[in-house]
């Protein structure tokens, strides 16, 4: 099963990551101890121009660790046909013990990664490399956790055995399972749905506010995190239920498929997209008054709110939509 297309991919395409990573992390370990723009060394000039080199290879690199997380889910779903029990990318993961815990580190690297992008992004826009050992110390947080997650992926693929019986979504998001899952699975919707909508109403009109006034980035992207996780467990808690219109079926991957015209992508796409530009708000602040991001940095954030804004909108979207939509209704 190792020799399967998309689990080729994945697998070069973590080797390369990594490989980038050790080597983009070595200049980086180098440029926190050594950088000094005041001097004109032969070691300065070097590290400057490494920099740039460094900052492309790493736009690419954790812009394609971003789409990883999409493509391991879609290949885990592609799969689920390989193994008795399963019925979607639930049962592949729980294969073995280590397809759930990569998932997870997937997601957490997402976000962090979207989070460097931002701050890269700042920094060139900057005249003295503001942001430098900024970038760089983050970057020695990320480069571990990408590294554990390609071990954990490798393993992964490497146990998937054809004969294994596993568990269907069904029994794994279930409220009589006493697991994450099944404790998500098991929040009342009611609740929930008030929860729902409640957060991201809040989040709006807080992100609107500072999007006009330039006040309350803090605030905008503390609950810009909150919506993130809110939104997530109500896909599980309710939001499932109305495109399966099945009471029962709270799995959050059988939307991924086909049969509900993927809508799952778009749904995911547009809540990570607006978790990493809320977090990246918040993740400027502390620079926003440095003399050569005074300018920069509000525009920037301005921006950043308004994706925010759009892609929870669209989330929110096609959430009503489904709802409003179907003849299912929770008691």
């Amino acid at each position: 099963m190792i020799q399967h297309p998309a689990i080729l991919a994945l697998s070069i395409a973590s080797l390369l990551t990594c490989f980038m990573l050790v080597y983009a992390a070595g200049y980086g370990t180098r440029i926190l101890e050594k950088w000094d723009l005041q001097s004109g060394s032969e070691l300065q000039l070097e590290l400057e121009r490494r920099t740039y080199l460094i900052s492309v290879i790493l736009s690419y690199t954790l812009v394609f660790q971003i789409l990883s997380l999409f493509l391991y889910i879609f290949t885990a779903d592609n799969l689920h046909s390989q193994f008795t029990g399963a019925m979607c990318a639930a049962g592949s993961l729980a294969v073995n013990s280590y397809g759930y815990p990569v998932l997870i580190l997937k997601i957490i690297n997402c976000l962090l990664a979207g989070v460097w992008l931002i701050v890269n992004h700042v920094d060139t826009r900057g005249y003295d490399y503001p942001l430098i050992k900024t970038k760089y110390g983050l970057l020695n947080i990320l480069a571990p956790l990408i590294l554990l997650e390609a071990v954990l992926q490798f393993a992964y693929f490497l146990n998937l055995k054809a004969d294994v019986i596993t568990s269907c979504c069904g029994s794994l998001f279930s409220t009589d399972k006493r697991s994450i899952g099944g404790e998500i699975a098991g929040l009342p919707s009611g609740p929930m749905q008030q929860a729902f909508f409640g957060i991201m109403a809040l989040t709006v009109v807080i992100g609107v506010v500072f999007y006009l006034t330039g006040k309350g980035g803090g605030i905008f992207s503390l609950f810009s995190s909150l919506t993130f996780v809110v939104a997530a467990a109500s896909l599980v808690s309710f939001i499932c239920l109305y495109f399966y219109e099945l009471p029962s079926h709270h799995c959050p991957f059988c939307i991924l498929q086909k049969e509900y015209g993927y809508v799952g992508y778009a749904l995911y796409a547009t809540l990570l997209g607006g978790a990493i530009s809320g977090l990246g708000v918040g993740s400027l602040i502390p620079f926003s008054s440095h003399p050569s991001l005074s300018r920069v940095i509000p525009a920037i954030q301005r921006r950043l709110t308004l994706v925010t804004l759009v892609l929870y909108l669209l989330f929110t979207l096609i959430v009503t939509w489904r709802m409003l939509s179907t003849s299912f209704t929770l008691g």
